[in-house]
């Protein structure tokens, strides 16, 4: 069983985001995805799916819910400084 860590301290903000991440985050706010899905869904490779969905999991924007099932935790688009 794997562990999947996050760093919560270098949560990613609006600006580290491409354009495959907005696609993604904002599949992942219309619920949970699979990376087949997302890949079938947007063009994207599966691998390359798989390495940006990580990139959310360690930054703790998304988690991973089961093996392969992704939710969002917060989506860094919707922070603002105040």
């Amino acid at each position: 069983m794997s562990v999947t860590t996050t760093n919560r301290d270098s949560m990613l903000e609006k600006e580290d985001l491409g354009p495959a991440d907005e696609k993604l985050l904002d599949m992942l706010n219309e619920g949970r995805v699979t990376a087949p899905y997302v890949a079938e869904e947007t063009g994207y490779s599966l691998q390359y799916v798989r390495d940006r969905l990580g990139r959310l999991v360690e930054h703790g924007n998304a988690r991973k819910v089961y093996e392969g099932l992704y939710e969002l935790i917060d989506d860094p688009r919707k922070d603002v400084d105040s």
